[in-house]
């Protein structure tokens, strides 16, 4: 039995965040240009499983912006941003894009989205941390959608 297609697209845009989370983690450590990534990346295999145009937008996104994105968080993380680990800024990088940038997004959806991948490919405790950097900055980012009254589906 096959997904429906709503699931199809939900499924790629997780895998497509997963893998912004590996090329921004690579961009860090390599230093290697945007580009050459966004092509090493392609030519995986497992990049077929992704929205390779969301993870395209991310990647592209977060390395154009990341000066503004880090001045965001900056200011809530706690401790300078030399110290955070390269897959929590990764991760934080890819949450604070969607917060910013994807007002189709809701924001429960990329602090969720955030979150998860830090329980799979973080610290010990990073998924908390993830979790409260994001949630304070959907407070600034996203306040009308918060403050919006809950949808419940059903």
């Amino acid at each position: 039995m096959g997904r429906n297609p709503h699931q199809q697209q939900i499924h790629a845009r997780q895998a497509a965040r997963r893998r912004a989370m590996q090329a921004l983690y690579s961009w860090q450590l390599t230093h290697n240009h945007p580009k050459d990534i966004l092509a090493s990346f392609r030519e995986d295999e497992e990049h077929a499983n992704a929205d390779a145009e969301y993870f395209r937008e991310i990647l592209m996104g977060v390395t154009t912006k990341a000066a503004a994105l880090d001045a965001l968080l900056e200011p809530v993380i706690g401790r300078p941003l030399v110290q955070l680990d390269p897959i929590e800024h990764a991760l934080l990088w890819v949450g604070v894009w969607e917060l910013s940038e994807r007002m189709e997004v809701p924001y429960r959806v990329a602090i969720n989205e955030a979150v998860g991948l830090a329980k799979k490919y973080g610290a010990e405790q990073s998924h908390r941390f993830i979790n409260g950097v994001l949630d304070t900055l959907a407070r600034q980012l996203r306040s009308a959608e918060r403050a919006a009254p809950r949808r419940t589906s059903g």
